[in-house]
């Protein structure tokens, strides 16, 4: 504990900073010339008050990449039964395939939900019936081809 009562790794997000955060959310490019006169503030403040951020681990500027604009069309939640194996192997072995880009260990019917992304339904079937085959301990798949994504925000946190 620090002399006034509060933990030294205790991060203070004050009105500034949210509001910067909440520009940046709405467009991560914004310029932090832009951002300070927004906000009736200096650049300098604007500069030193995301690097804290960053550095805090409170928030994190990225660029994210659109699927379709990087060719992918196809997009593929699988929920996959396990057995004879221990579901986290499975997972990790599964995270380490090109076209997967999320493993998440579940409860219920299956052990492990995966999402995948394939150019065209040729890269569709060599994924389902080459290289899901090679992992052992693969028992069912409960696949479902997404027809409309409706919201996808791979940074999703809420806005403090």
């Amino acid at each position: 504990m620090a002399a006034n009562g509060k933990n030294d790794s205790e991060v203070i997000v004050d009105d500034l900073d949210k509001q910067i955060i909440e520009l940046l959310h709405e467009d991560g490019r914004m310029s932090i010339q832009d951002i300070a006169q927004r906000l009736s503030s200096t650049s300098s403040t604007v500069r030193k008050r995301i690097r804290r951020l960053e550095d805090e681990n409170i928030m994190r500027v990225v660029a994210v990449t659109d699927f379709s604009a990087a060719g992918y069309e196809l997009l593929l939640a699988v929920g996959i039964q396990v057995e004879n194996r221990l579901p986290e192997d499975v997972g990790q072995e599964l995270a380490e395939l090109d076209e997967v880009f999320s493993v998440n260990l579940t409860t219920g019917v299956c052990e492990l939900d995966v999402l995948v992304a394939a150019r065209n339904f040729a890269e569709l079937s060599e994924f389902l019936h080459d290289k899901l085959p090679r992992i052992s301990g693969i028992a069912k798949l409960a696949p479902g081809l997404t027809v409309d994504v409706m919201r996808y925000e791979s940074e999703w946190v809420p806005i403090i």
